[in-house]
């Protein structure tokens, strides 16, 4: 079968490079792809949001589309898909709302009594300060819709709430998504993703993950799309397991079908593990990145086999199987992401990962210039290595990413830091 996957980032280059290992599978596409994926794959030069001119594609030369980004899944790319009777993968736009509004889904949580945060919502940004006035610090601060995994502030303090408000609300710094707000009690404990594959009734849960948003060492500096991460989590006991399967993993998936939101794709469980239980922090509605790039290495089954699960309702029929080792990415950005930074740097030293079975280095800002390969975004590249423990493969994740080498390359040195307090 043809396949065509959605998007330009290192989650779809992972996605891509796992669908390569599928028997099923005899072309890729990938629109519009990146410099890495473009190796591996055909790049078809459509934007993501054009879903008219993605789906007359798809309906020439591809049996099965999966979306990689949030973007296209909220604005009802999967709708889009199935009204011309094509096969994709991914939640449609009416069940995507569960990452495109955190409003929603902190009030389907408050519903159907799923353990999270306290919260508040607010449209107004003057009752949104005057609720401030009397709530308890620190508190966080989420735009309700889409901004990229960076429209989240955690304030100390009344005036950093206070500038928090503004900043989201009024100065809409991430554009539409601030035009409504939750405001939501500080937790604290240790963070773990979990993603998991849905067909709109089964959930099967995929090894644990977790991921390091802040830009600089010591979780300082602005929120990014993710610096790097690692799984499985030493943190996501069988205990933890146990209480998360019975009251979050299918208690989310019978509340979206009983909203009549049947949710068909990936859901990223974002969880936070309180003195008083594990808690959700979010949902996202697809692959998390760049957590896809160190859970999909290491799952054992034909990924293209277990989607199609998913579209055809026999989930059951599915038993999720993952290497018993480790895996750690290290993002490698460019200096000054996740504001301003240069662009168009070329990149050498690829030629190092090929032939190395523990080792990928995943595209995400990157572009083909006059056969060269540069740099075309905050985020460059994902460097993942295996091993047998956490330890392992982050030593040889940092290892690797001396081999590539490009001008105003930056990245975090302390990815993996909770490995050690785990006394791994």
């Amino acid at each position: 079968m043809n396949i065509l996957v959605v998007g330009s980032g290192g989650r779809e280059h992972a996605i891509v490079a796992s669908a390569v290992n599928s028997p099923k599978v005899d072309r890729i596409y990938c629109a519009p792809g990146n410099a890495g994926i473009g190796r591996i794959a055909s790049c078809v030069p459509i934007p993501v949001m054009e879903f008219e001119q993605l789906a007359e594609f798809a309906k020439e030369h591809v049996d099965f589309t999966i979306i990689g980004p949030d973007d296209p899944l909220a604005g009802g790319i999967v709708d889009v898909f199935e009204a011309h009777g094509l096969r994709v993968f991914g939640p449609r736009k009416n069940a995507a709302i569960l990452e495109g509004s955190k409003a929603f889904a902190k009030d389907l949580m408050k519903k159907y009594q799923i353990p999270t945060a306290a919260y508040e919502t607010f449209d107004d940004p003057k009752a949104a300060l005057s609720y401030l006035e009397t709530a308890k610090m620190p508190v966080v601060l989420k735009a309700d819709g889409l901004a990229l995994g960076k429209g989240v502030l955690i304030c100390d303090t009344l005036a950093q709430a206070q500038d928090g408000v503004k900043t989201i609300m009024e100065d809409k710094k991430f554009g539409s998504a601030g035009s409504r707000m939750v405001v939501e009690e500080f937790m604290t404990g240790r963070e773990v993703s979990v993603l998991s594959f849905v067909d709109g009734k089964t959930i099967r849960i995929m090894s644990s993950a977790q991921d390091h948003k802040r830009a600089e060492d010591g979780d300082q500096g602005l929120n990014t799309g993710g610096m790097g991460t690692f799984s499985p989590s030493p943190f996501y006991t069988e205990e933890i397991d146990a209480y998360c399967r019975e009251h979050i993993y299918q208690a989310t998936v019978d509340a979206m079908a009983a909203e009549g939101r049947p949710f068909t794709g990936i859901i990223f469980f974002g969880l936070m593990l309180t003195e008083d239980g594990p808690k959700v922090l979010e949902y996202n509605a697809r692959f998390g990145d760049p957590e896809a790039q160190v859970v999909l290495p290491r799952m054992k089954n034909d990924m293209i086999e277990v989607m199609e699960a998913c579209v055809d309702g026999r989930l059951d029929t599915i038993g999720l199987q993952f290497e018993d080792n480790a895996a750690v990415c290290v993002v490698l950005a460019s200096n000054g992401y996740p504001s301003s930074y240069g662009k168009g740097y070329p990149i050498t030293g690829f030629e190092a990962f090929d032939g190395k079975e523990d080792y990928a280095c995943f595209h995400a800002g990157t572009a083909l210039k006059e056969g060269k390969i540069v740099t075309n975004g905050g985020r460059v590249l994902g460097v993942t290595a295996k091993g047998k423990n956490l330890k392992e493969a982050r030593k040889k994740a940092y290892e690797a990413t001396e081999w590539v080498k490009f001008d105003n390359k930056y990245m975090r040195h302390d990815i993996g830091k909770a490995i050690d307090d785990a006394q791994l």
